[in-house]
């Protein structure tokens, strides 16, 4: 089967791997789409993801979609339409969510040794529990926004909740549009983003948001917001967004800050009680991800922005850090041209 294969920084191209065979208590899916994210740009740019380092032959991505090739428990017909939850959980701890416990690992990943090989190929073997079915009427192209769609309910939910809240999304990136989509999703009485760019915030105006405000050019109204997402793992978007939030307000740190030590500004959001919260990838929010997006397909239009076919990979990684001119980027597994 033919896949991306990442070898170090700028090294990477479409090659020839073994096809997996399913055994007890796994499946093989045929993928039809695997969606870009900041963490394979990272791995393709860099050679890393922060402080994981490509040491092995890498197949990149963890948002996808696909039919089924092979269930030998007979569960999912052949061509089942499914995406893929991308963690296998780990060691349980009642603590906290699935997502966090020990030992776990995630589709697309170089924090493990042996790497977990991600999506970005003709054929993809996962565990069985790791399979979700469509709803009828939800095409792959759409459901290959569930994973990131839901990282940005998973930071409602760290949030604890958007129902009548002001929710201002900082960054209108790809994270951003879903989260901005997941906070009107669970109810929120109005959702604001932002962005350094006309491109971000033009898809950010397309997908219905109240306002999209230009914080290089405009001011948010001060004390505001009750919830901030913020996406952008930025520090300096992380100390702008403090004057718009209102006393004792919730900021749910949803975009990953580099490795190492940051500039963060805390007097603005201690003197107010403001909380904030990391948010790291999700637990169980993909159905509810999916549920969203079949019943809002068209928040796919203004997300989306390519979709370029696995022999031009390279160049939907381009494209997609590009982030003035493009949203999500699909690659095409389909065998279909653009």
């Amino acid at each position: 089967m033919r896949a991306f294969v990442i070898h170090g920084k700028l090294d990477a191209q479409v090659e020839d791997i073994e096809t997996p065979r399913p055994k007890e208590g796994q499946v093989l899916v045929r993928v039809a789409y695997v969606g870009i994210c900041g963490s394979d740009l990272h791995y393709y740019n860099d050679g890393a993801n922060g402080d994981f380092v490509v040491r092995e032959p890498f197949v990149p991505g963890h948002e996808l979609s696909g039919t089924i090739a092979a269930d030998p428990s007979g569960t999912y017909a052949e061509g089942t339409p499914v995406t893929i939850h991308p963690a296998r959980f780990g060691k349980e701890d009642k603590r906290y969510g699935r997502h966090l416990w020990a030992e776990g690992s995630y589709l697309g990943s170089a924090s493990t040794w042996p790497h977990t090989q991600g999506a970005m190929s003709e054929y993809l073997l996962v565990d069985d529990f790791m399979v979700r079915a469509l709803p009828e009427g939800l095409d792959l192209k759409t459901a290959a926004l569930a994973e990131p769609l839901a990282v940005g309910l998973h930071g409602i939910t760290i949030a604890e909740g958007a129902k009548d809240a002001k929710v201002l999304v900082s960054g209108s990136g790809p994270i951003g549009l879903l989260a901005a989509a997941a906070a009107r999703a669970r109810g929120a009485s109005e959702v604001w983003a932002t962005d350094l760019l006309a491109g971000p915030l033009s898809r950010a105006a397309a997908l219905g948001v109240d306002r999209a405000v230009n914080v290089a050019t405009d001011e948010l109204p001060e004390d505001y917001f009750d919830l901030v997402l913020e996406c952008t793992g930025v520090p300096a978007a992380l100390n702008g967004i403090a004057p718009a939030l209102r006393k004792a307000g919730v900021v749910a740190q949803v975009g990953m800050f580099p490795a190492g030590p940051q500039p963060i500004a805390m007097a603005p959001l201690l003197s107010k009680e403001a909380q904030l919260r990391g948010a790291f990838r999700f637990d169980d929010e993909i159905d509810e991800a999916i549920e969203v997006l079949a019943a809002h397909p068209d928040l796919a239009e203004p997300v989306i922005t390519h979709c370029v076919p696995l022999a031009r990979a390279k160049e939907a990684f381009e494209i997609a850090g590009d982030s003035e001119a493009s949203g999500k980027v699909l690659v095409d597994l389909t065998g279909e041209e653009d």
